[in-house]
């Protein structure tokens, strides 16, 4: 022990600061060295487009987990740091893009649009994201069932608030006496409809989503509406 320490150790003051500074200052979380904040979101950022592209390709039971941090070129120590576990990593890709569906369809049945206006802007924004996160679309008609327990139910939630923005709209535009039914087999059956646009769509095919939107929207309209605007 060097002269200043044996000084600092006989010192009750400084021992005081010392220990002080030993209790607050903050846990280090094992198995990982500290990063920047930017950092640590760079590299989960890779880890979920890694798990993305290779639950679109592969399959969620047909991924490992080795294969994701190869992908996203991060050790396996680092990875479960990052996602914790598989099936959390899969609840997070599929709660996002639901998400971003439930505010915009929350949005436009909100908005001050008639029934019909609002149907066809819910179309087009449903189709927008569908093909805009075609993968994670694909990941949820695949693999949904991989989520157990809670994250189950909570992705069910969502996926219900979705429906239940689409039917908050038909309802009305049945209760205006512009549709001839607000029947529930109606609005599953047409989620179930553009649902599929993400299995056939090509981005180098003849029709923009624009245009796909305004085809199937008309297609809809046409069978269900009582008058023809």
């Amino acid at each position: 022990m060097t002269a200043a320490a044996r000084n600092d150790a006989g010192d009750p003051k400084q021992s005081g600061r010392l220990a002080a500074a030993a209790t607050n200052a903050p846990a280090r979380r094992r198995g990982r060295p500290p990063a920047a904040a930017s950092t640590a979101g760079d590299t989960r950022a890779r880890i979920v487009r890694a798990a993305v592209e290779l639950f679109a390709d592969k399959g969620f039971h047909g991924t490992g987990v080795a294969e994701i941090g190869d992908r996203a070129d991060v050790q396996r120590g680092a990875l479960y740091y990052h996602i914790g576990s598989k099936e959390e990593l899969l609840w997070e890709i599929l709660r996002d893009y639901i998400q971003l569906m439930r505010e915009d369809a929350e949005r436009i049945a909100a908005s001050g649009h008639d029934p019909i206006a609002k149907l066809h802007r819910l179309i087009h924004s449903y189709v927008g994201l569908i093909i805009a996160h075609r993968r994670e679309v694909a990941i949820q008609l695949r693999d949904v069932t991989a989520l157990t327990g809670e994250r189950a139910v909570q992705l069910q939630d969502l996926r219900d608030d979705v429906q239940d923005c689409w039917q908050r709209v038909i309802d009305d535009g049945h209760a205006a006496g512009l549709l001839r039914t607000a029947d529930h087999v109606i609005t599953n059956s047409l989620l179930g409809m553009l649902n599929m646009v993400t299995v056939w769509y090509r981005p180098d095919g003849n029709h923009s989503p624009g245009e796909i939107a305004d085809l199937l929207a008309e297609t809809f309209l046409d069978g269900i509406t009582t008058t023809k605007g």
